[in-house]
């Protein structure tokens, strides 16, 4: 479509060399992913050095294949600076809004916790249950849960202490959770490739029928933004990140239009 434009191309680089750094080295992978900031393994750095990691070679693959796809018409348009801005502004965004839904999803369960410790009871203990997605436990764990259940449901209070530190260990191994991954800017370039290109035709890998870009992105989004509520076990994918990278490109786009602003 385009020729590989410079900055594309150095991010490429850059997405590369860190993936298989970290790769080689799992020890700073853990350091450089972004924490939840109450977790006990968040560093400030990581706000930045998550959206050049990737969990694997398809996860890096996609996103350099988009990137290399989107991002040459996107930088041609805009210049090498202003994509380079829009690029990093749309992975903070993205990486704004995944712990912006992280932290209503724990201060729910939170408040849920507190709820149970302050009157542990039958119903107290399945609204904590209920937020979270019971396939992720191990069976161990899915045991522990029915036990304690079964038991506050006769009244008896034995497991209160036991399933109120099951419930706190739950919540921080989701704090525990890292992101990593390019795609909150990602989603900001397919976006802005949407709103500039609109009647440019998309396919899909697996459903090569062509769609306009006006149609096709929407959509994409609606999907991410339904797959975003659900918990499904098999689903580790940070679908508000995604639509944070997205949203904050829209907004940007807006601004820009609006002003006439410049970066170059």
């Amino acid at each position: 479509m385009f020729r590989l434009t410079d900055v594309v191309k150095h991010l490429l680089i850059l997405n590369i060399l860190m993936a298989v750094a970290t790769w080689m080295f799992p020890q700073w992978a853990e350091f450089l992913a972004l924490y939840y900031p109450q977790s006990e393994k968040f560093h400030p750095i990581q706000i930045v050095s998550h959206f050049f990691m990737h969990g694997g070679v398809m996860h890096l693959f996609f996103n350099m294949y988009a990137l290399a796809m989107f991002g040459p018409p996107i930088e041609t348009l805009y210049g090498p600076k202003r994509f380079l801005f829009y690029y990093l502004i749309c992975a903070f965004g993205a990486a704004l809004l995944h712990n912006l839904y992280n932290w209503y999803d724990f201060s729910q369960m939170q408040a849920a916790i507190e709820a149970f410790q302050a009157m542990p009871s039958y119903d107290t203990y399945w609204s904590f249950f209920n937020q979270i997605n019971m396939n992720v436990l191990t069976e161990s764990g899915k045991a522990s849960v029915n036990e304690a259940s079964k038991a506050l449901l006769s009244g008896d209070m034995h497991y209160s202490g036991q399933s109120l530190q099951l419930m706190q260990e739950i919540l921080q191994r989701k704090m525990d959770v890292p992101a990593v991954g390019a795609s909150g800017a990602i989603y900001g370039l397919l976006l802005a490739f949407g709103m500039q290109f609109p009647n440019h035709e998309l396919m899909l890998i697996f459903l090569p029928i062509p769609i306009k870009a006006k149609f096709f992105i929407p959509l994409l989004m609606a999907v991410e933004f339904y797959l975003g509520l659900q918990s499904y076990s098999w689903d580790n994918i940070a679908h508000f990140a995604h639509l944070g990278g997205a949203l904050t490109g829209f907004f940007l786009i807006l601004y820009w239009r609006k002003t006439g602003a410049r970066l170059y």
